[in-house]
């Protein structure tokens, strides 16, 4: 794009450079540094700070809500592993939690957490563990009846060995997907985070035995340098008839 002079406002000698660069500080890992960096220069996160969401991942459910159309309103959503809060966020204004749209039905947002999570208008949010025993029985209690949607932004813990977070991250997912088939009603959508690295096949034929639509899309908001995509399954089969869908 041409500059007040007319000249190529590309790297040039003469070109401003608009990024926010951060010294390297005594204690401070190379890889912290980078990380801090990236966020100040993140047009995302910026962007979650002028509209008062509690994380730039809040943009990713935007995008996919916005492809696939789940968070309608009148919808009970379940976000698991839910903090900070900003999958919660967009949630309450899409299904109507607080009932701002009238002539809309209102919908139910419960986000469930190992830890404490700020509380948030709209929202019914629980400290669980959705891989202990009867977690499914205390969701479907807390939503007076199943969901329509299931959604996890979840990660495992990194270990630093790409393989091993890759397979740790897919086994949540499919844990969240088994969990997602107890509760989850007739026709309901569930949305999780996966890793791409060579182990989603399974977890790929296991969702298509369940829903009638599955889709696998790494929305504008994930960061081109991320591994990171998210599977969108829509119209969940109740019982598992054994045939799979089309991707």
């Amino acid at each position: 794009m041409p500059d007040k002079t007319g000249k190529g406002g590309g790297s040039g000698r003469g070109a401003r450079d608009l990024r926010v660069k951060v010294k390297t500080a005594k204690g401070r890992k190379l890889s912290s540094t980078r990380w801090l960096e990236r966020q100040l220069n993140d047009p995302y996160v910026a962007r979650a700070r002028r509209e008062g969401y509690r994380g730039r991942a809040a943009f990713k459910i935007l995008e996919l809500d916005d492809k696939f159309r789940f968070l309608v309103p009148g919808a009970r959503v379940v976000d698991l592993g839910c903090a900070p809060g900003g999958w919660l966020q967009v949630a309450v204004e899409r299904v109507n939690a607080l009932g701002a749209k009238s002539g809309k039905r209102v919908g139910t947002v419960l986000g469930i957490d190992l830890q404490e999570v700020e509380p948030l208008a709209g929202t019914q949010v629980h400290v669980l563990d959705f891989l202990e025993e009867g977690a499914e029985d205390k969701v479907k209690d807390w939503l007076g009846g199943k969901a329509d949607v299931v959604m996890s932004d979840m990660a495992a813990s990194a270990s630093g060995h790409k393989q091993t977070d890759h397979l740790r991250i897919m086994a949540l997912c499919e844990a969240a997907a088994y969990f997602a088939f107890d509760v989850l009603d007739e026709g309901g959508t569930f949305v999780a985070k996966v890793l791409a690295g060579g182990a989603e096949g399974e977890l790929q034929q296991i969702l298509k035995r369940r829903f009638r639509k599955v889709h696998n899309v790494k929305p504008p908001a994930s960061r081109a340098d991320s591994s990171e995509k998210y599977v969108v399954a829509l119209g969940f089969r109740a019982s598992d008839d054994g045939e799979a869908s089309q991707a």
